[in-house]
């Protein structure tokens, strides 16, 4: 018999701890993010023509490392509704926030590539 009949939305406390888990995600994305573009432009002779990012290497790392920092607070909040769940919490919000991660790596990753590539 299944115990996941009433699923408990209002509780505030695990919400916080949810948006507080993707802020911090998110945050540490937009850190890597940054930081790729800045080693990315200084590494390699850059023409005008070529903009920030003229190496493959620097390309690839600004469009894979948030999209996996992403990828991986996703599975983390995940893993946070599963074990929310064993102990019959309130585990929507964590899967509500996992399902957030992967959206927002997804939309990040459009936008990423098709920046890179000068699209």
């Amino acid at each position: 018999m299944t115990r996941d009949v009433e699923k408990r939305w209002s509780d505030p406390a695990t919400f916080r701890k949810a948006a507080l888990f993707d802020a911090a995600i998110i945050v540490v994305a937009l850190i890597a993010m940054a930081v790729s573009i800045a080693i990315g432009s200084d590494v390699g002779d850059c023409s005008a023509e070529d903009g920030r990012l003229c190496s493959d290497t620097a390309r690839v790392v600004v469009v894979m490392v948030p999209a996996i920092l992403l990828l991986l607070g996703g599975i983390g909040a995940f893993v946070q509704a599963y074990r929310t769940w064993r102990r019959d919490g309130t585990w929507t919000v964590w899967q509500g926030a996992g399902w957030f991660l992967f959206v927002l790596m997804l939309v990040y990753l459009g936008i990423s590539v098709r920046a890179v590539a000068g699209g």
